[in-house]
C-alpha cells in the first residue's frame, strides 16, 4: 500500500481554480492507478476522477467533465488535480486513492487500498 498525501485545498470564491495534490515517496507509485474521491457532510463518497498507472487513461465523473484536469509526474511521484470554474456544490473533502491496476475502471470505494488524509476545499462567497 502506497503512503498518499493530498494538499492544496483551501477556501475560493465560485468560479476559481485549485490545484490539488497527492504525493508520494513510494518507489512503486507508477504502478498504480490514482484517483480522486471527494466527500460532502452528508453525502457518500464519490470518485471525481482517475488517471491509469501509465497517465495514458483518464476518466472523469458527468459532473465535473470540462472543469476537473487530473495528471501525474512520474518523477515527483505526483498526480494533479486542476479543478476550474468551481461551484458551491464542488464543496468536500478531496481524497486520493490508489489501486494497483493498469486501468480507471471502477469507482468502487473497495477497490482502492490506499487511501490519503483529505484535504478540504470550500466553495463560498
Amino acid at each position: 500500500q502506497l503512503q498518499l498525501v493530498e494538499s492544496g485545498g483551501g477556501l475560493v470564491q465560485p468560479g476559481g481554480s485549485l490545484r490539488l495534490s497527492c504525493t508520494t515517496s513510494d518507489l512503486f507509485f507508477n504502478y498504480y492507478n490514482i484517483a480522486w474521491f471527494r466527500q460532502a457532510p452528508g453525502k457518500e463518497r464519490e470518485g471525481v476522477s482517475c488517471i491509469s498507472s501509465s497517465g495514458g487513461q483518464t476518466n472523469y465523473a458527468d459532473s465535473v467533465k470540462g472543469r476537473f484536469t487530473i495528471s501525474r509526474d512520474g518523477a515527483k511521484r505526483t498526480v494533479y488535480l486542476q479543478i476550474d470554474s468551481l461551484k458551491p456544490e464542488d464543496t468536500a473533502i478531496y481524497y486520493c486513492a490508489a489501486r494497483l491496476s493498469t486501468l480507471c475502471d471502477t469507482w468502487n470505494v473497495g477497490a482502492f487500498g490506499s487511501w490519503g488524509q483529505g484535504t478540504q476545499v470550500t466553495v463560498s462567497s
